[in-house]
């Protein structure tokens, strides 16, 4: 049973034991300023600790100043946080599971930012952020880069591009956000320019060490990226050599319209967009989204839909749902509930570190009363 979850993959090179990935997932967790925090070290433990194959840690910033999240978005940017980021690495890898680490630029949504930038000047729930100069963007590609290879020097096993979400990477690509006239807006062939370029780098720069991409599907907005662009972009991002290519959809601004928290409450709710995906693509493609039903992950594996699963919110309720998949207990599995209300966005919305509502009591107890 689950022969599909439970087989062998590989990755740039890397072989995985099974299927089953931990996507990213934002919680918080990280100390004010960005550090790696006890806290942060016990979920991803956790996480390494659950049975999958590659845990990817979330989010990581390129640039606190001006491309951060929040003020507990975790750094990339810094050599004085790379001793943290090779506990992090290491606490996952000993733990029996593959770590990546996915770095960001939050362009627009860089909340923490006095002046975000972005590739146009778009209102941004009431900000607007300031347009790139052209002579500025070598400098963001350069951020990456660099953070790319603190990941390599932690000792992860991989690094991850954050291009979903609508992010720094998918703003450019949006015709929603790019309103450039120049080499990089226009046609899809000048809005994918930035993406490609910072890809470009980054894989001249670690040589051999997988690179991935998380990868914004469509934004879910009448004028914003949609899947006729979307799987032109994956066709050219696949030529690059990325490792993998991780599939989800919406953004910041759709995922509170009522017809996608709809759709958010649905098993498997984002695969038909990683099947389109992997039919542009021969490269390995990540589905997430709802996919905590062992048997909508099987059949999305069996059908083709995609090659390995993503689980997030479902993995960090219970990281013993891997274990208890293998052994015949589905039936035992603490499951994220849809209809909780998104108590743990509300939570990391507020800047607080969030707890499943899932959750038994004495672990919601335990945890609150070791890290809050």
């Amino acid at each position: 049973m689950y022969s599909n979850l439970f087989s062998e993959a590989k990755i740039g090179g890397l072989i995985l034991k099974n299927r089953l990935t931990m996507a990213p997932l934002y919680l918080g967790y990280a100390g004010e300023g960005g550090t790696v925090s006890d806290m942060l070290l016990e979920h991803y433990r956790l996480m390494g600790a659950s049975g999958v194959a590659l845990v990817v840690v979330e989010n990581a910033t390129v640039d606190h100043v001006q491309g951060s999240g929040s003020l507990r978005t975790l750094r990339a940017d810094t050599d004085a946080n790379l001793e943290g980021l090779k506990r992090l690495a290491q606490v996952i890898q000993h733990e029996g599971a593959l770590a990546c680490l996915q770095i960001n630029h939050a362009g627009r949504f860089a909340h923490a930012a006095r002046e975000p930038v972005a590739p146009s000047a778009v209102d941004t729930f009431g900000r607007i952020p300031k347009s790139l100069d052209l002579d500025a963007i070598p400098g963001i590609i350069d951020q990456y880069v660099r953070a790319a290879l603190r990941a390599k020097t932690a000792g992860f096993d991989m690094v991850e591009l954050h291009g979903g979400t609508g992010y720094l990477l998918a703003q450019f690509l949006s015709p929603r956000t790019n309103l450039r006239s120049d080499d990089y807006g226009g046609p899809l062939e000048n809005r994918q320019r930035f993406p490609l370029d910072v890809v470009a780098a980054v894989k001249s720069a670690v040589g051999d060490f997988p690179v991935g991409y998380r990868f914004l599907a469509d934004e879910w907005l009448p004028d914003g990226l949609q899947l006729e662009e979307s799987k032109r972009f994956a066709a050219r991002l696949a030529r690059t050599g990325v490792a993998y290519i991780s599939v989800m959809g919406g953004t910041y601004e759709s995922f509170s319209l009522p017809p996608v928290v709809a759709k958010s409450k649905q098993a498997g709710y984002m695969l038909d967009l990683a099947a389109a995906i992997r039919s542009a693509v021969s490269l390995p493609v990540v589905a997430a989204g709802r996919l905590g039903d062992a048997d909508v992950a099987e059949k999305a594996l069996a059908s083709g839909q995609a090659d390995l699963i993503g689980l997030a919110r479902g993995l960090w309720a219970d990281p013993e749902w891997p274990h208890k998949v293998r052994e015949g207990r589905a039936s035992d599995i603490i499951a994220c509930d849809p209809d909780c209300g998104e108590a743990c966005m509300h939570m990391v919305m507020k800047g607080r570190p969030a707890f499943c509502v899932a959750w038994p009591p004495e672990k919601m107890k335990a945890w609150k009363a070791k890290f809050v």
